[in-house]
């Protein structure tokens, strides 16, 4: 009887947290900056960081230098150096220029990594999908969160 408990209690949270989601139609920006967590649940640094690297999710590194991977090739010079950028932007600014940074910097070529409509000719396997999860999106913000 207490292991059912414990699934349904599982189930439940999972559930819940599927339903804080938010879409990507329906993130709220100001100036630029999305306040609210599009999961409502933390990020994960150590999975951002992951995320970041990965040269087939964020890829990152594509365009931007980090200091904090710096066993990692190959680090772009097309953005700005990511060191530090906790004290530039704040963690609301920093899940807007993620989410899409053309609401910031008209003239970026930052791709958007959690919009899924809005595209020119997309190959028909991307349509409808974000390039980043609303919790990667998370996870990535907390990571960025910690390169004070």
């Amino acid at each position: 009887m207490k292991r059912t408990s414990v699934l349904l209690a599982a189930a439940v949270l999972a559930t819940a947290a599927q339903a804080a989601e938010t879409s990507p139609g329906d993130v709220v920006f100001d100036n630029g900056a999305v306040s609210r967590s599009l999961t409502g649940v933390p990020g994960d640094p150590a999975n951002g960081r992951k995320v970041f690297m990965n040269r087939k999710k964020g890829n990152c590194l594509a365009c931007h230098a980090n200091a904090d991977m710096h066993d990692q090739l190959f680090h772009g010079e097309i953005g700005p150096t990511l060191d530090g950028v906790a004290g530039r932007y704040s963690e609301a600014e920093l899940r807007g220029l993620l989410v899409n940074s053309k609401n910031t910097y008209e003239d970026t070529i930052m791709p958007a990594f959690y919009r899924a409509d809005g595209f020119k000719r997309p190959l028909d396997k991307f349509k409808g999908k974000t390039i980043l999860t609303a919790q990667e999106v998370e996870d990535v913000v907390a990571y960025l969160m910690t390169l004070k």
